[in-house]
């Protein structure tokens, strides 16, 4: 056997190991299963994060941009780099404390309980798991695209070998699994792209040279209008490259859900430090590795395959087999994020709250479980057929998300007016925007990014649905108002609100209308 399957094969068993590890922790609430019983420190919040967030894309569909466009793409690194940092700063603290007092544990779920309104649950529901789904169909993809260098099966096979594993763990091990293996793939993460980097460099003759060589092949590569100035002066383009992965991550629901399960509020602090220097070490990587591409693989027929194919051609099998581990690594951390989430959103969103209200912990864990593989399957049968590409599709998928859910979630941390039809209006509004815009290709038309359109649009339906809806309730405002700042609530209370004092938030909000003074 090759030691480069070797080595991967070693990988895949650490990560079955993990899963199999956290299955007792995961059987003794739906909490523990759903959030990891809200116990996540600094560093493991940041890392799974950031690992959940990059996805395959950060492998195969970045550099197939950077490989097709030159340097244009590094507008969509740039604005990444600083995405987790805005992330945290602005959802992170209030969401953690909201979220619990709400005693909600999805995403969905919270935005029912802080716009009161059931229909948001309804509506968030369908939007969620419809583009998950197409998120974690572009995620199998590329996992079968990159075993199937790895190994020599058939893309079929590979796609199935890969996906079942991330099954696996997943369903067996839940929450604190799909964190931990998060954590230990954001590592190899870094060190597989920090080093291939550094040798295609010095293959090249470090960044000065790669620049002329590309620029003896085609001058407009080095522009950051893209190749053949295709978005010369179209700022509504560049500016929506750069906001989409700079905020679009408060949008995406299987990201936010790590506010939720942060330790304390006092986790995001370090959590934004941790990230911004993970963000710096692995973001522009691997479309620097695409613009290499350019030069060392002028005759490569698939672009997502550029990484793969560099590991492979040039360098040892060792080394490439870390790489193609740090590429199945990007792959299945989002994956198993989006499968998790997905579960939730169908065994808590729609099962527990509309067709079994009183279903007990042991149904709960079972349901989810059930819904994790059921997903998983879905999505092996829809990447077989291999829609559109990675890049493609994750831009898509990401940008609905983003312009569905990230005006309702900062309105409903920063706004006690903001209320139900707002947010309706925003997700409506926002998502279908992103979709006509993309659909009809709109872009070439207008010069304006899909997700810059859906965004402005988000941010209107917000505005003018939170002046025509109803306001939210007295003690719904007063429970925002005192998520914002420094609070004194005895320790005990604090650490356990949803757990002590119920999930419904009127029984909290009556709770701190007797004006008892807080402590944080």
């Amino acid at each position: 056997m090759k030691t480069d399957l070797i080595v991967f094969i070693v990988y895949l068993l650490v990560l079955l190991c993990v899963g199999l590890y956290f299955t007792k922790k995961a059987k003794k609430s739906v909490e523990d299963y759903l959030l990891g019983g809200r116990s996540l420190g600094p560093a493991v919040t940041a890392l799974t994060m950031q690992s959940t967030s990059m996805s395959g894309y950060m492998f195969m569909g970045g550099p197939a941009l950077a490989f097709q466009q030159g340097w244009y793409a590094l507008w969509y690194a740039i604005g990444d780099a600083g995405g987790s940092i805005i992330n945290l700063s602005v959802l992170g603290k209030r969401m953690r404390r909201l979220s619990e007092m709400l005693g909600a544990l999805s995403p969905i779920e919270y935005l029912e309980k802080r716009f009161e309104s059931p229909a948001v649950r309804v509506v968030g529901s369908i939007i969620s798991i419809i583009f998950l789904f197409a998120y974690v169909f572009a995620q199998f993809i590329a996992s079968g695209k990159a075993l199937s260098t790895l190994t020599g099966l058939p893309y079929e096979w590979a796609l199935i070998l890969g996906v079942s594993v991330i099954l696996i763990y997943t369903v067996t091990g839940g929450y604190l699994a799909v964190i931990w293996t998060d954590f230990i793939q954001g590592i190899i993460m870094v060190l597989g792209v920090t080093g291939i980097t550094i040798v295609a460099l010095f293959k090249v003759g470090g960044l000065s040279a790669l620049n002329e060589r590309i620029a003896a092949i085609d001058p407009t590569y080095l522009s950051l209008w893209g190749k053949d100035l295709v978005y010369y002066g179209q700022w509504g383009v560049v500016l929506g490259a750069l906001l989409i992965y700079s905020i679009g991550y408060m949008g995406l629901p299987h990201v936010v859900v790590r506010h939720m399960s942060m330790k304390s509020t006092k986790t995001v602090k370090g959590a934004v430090i941790w990230s911004a220097i993970w963000n710096q070490f692995f973001v522009f990587m691997p479309y620097i590795l695409g613009l290499v591409g350019i030069i060392m693989l002028p005759n490569l027929t698939d672009p997502e395959m550029v990484i793969p194919t560099l590991a492979y051609t040039f360098f040892p099998g060792i080394f490439a087999a870390i790489l193609l581990s740090a590429i199945m690594a990007a792959i299945m951390s989002t994956s198993d994020s989006i499968l998790m989430q997905a579960g939730t959103t169908l065994s808590r969103d729609i099962y527990q709250r509309f067709i079994d209200p009183n279903a007990s912990n042991t149904k709960m864990i079972f349901v989810s479980r059930i819904s994790i593989l059921l997903a998983g399957i879905i999505g092996v049968i829809v990447a077989i057929w291999q829609p559109p590409s990675i890049f493609t599709l994750v831009i898509f998928a990401f940008g609905v998300l983003g312009n569905s859910f990230m005006v309702p979630y900062v309105a409903s941390v920063y706004s006690k007016k903001a209320n139900g039809l707002g947010a309706l209006c925003a997700m409506i509004g926002g998502g279908l925007t992103n979709i006509i815009w993309t659909l009809m290709e709109l872009e070439a038309v207008t010069a304006v990014h899909p997700f810059l359109a859906g965004l402005i649009i988000s941010i209107i339906g917000m505005i003018i649905g939170t002046k025509l809806g109803k306001k939210p309730s007295g003690p719904m405002q007063e429970t925002v108002e005192r998520a914002k700042g420094i609070r004194h609530i005895p320790a005990k209370i604090e650490n356990n609100t949803a757990r002590e004092l119920g999930p419904e938030a009127r029984n909290i909000s009556e709770f701190f209308g007797n004006k008892m003074p807080l402590k944080e």
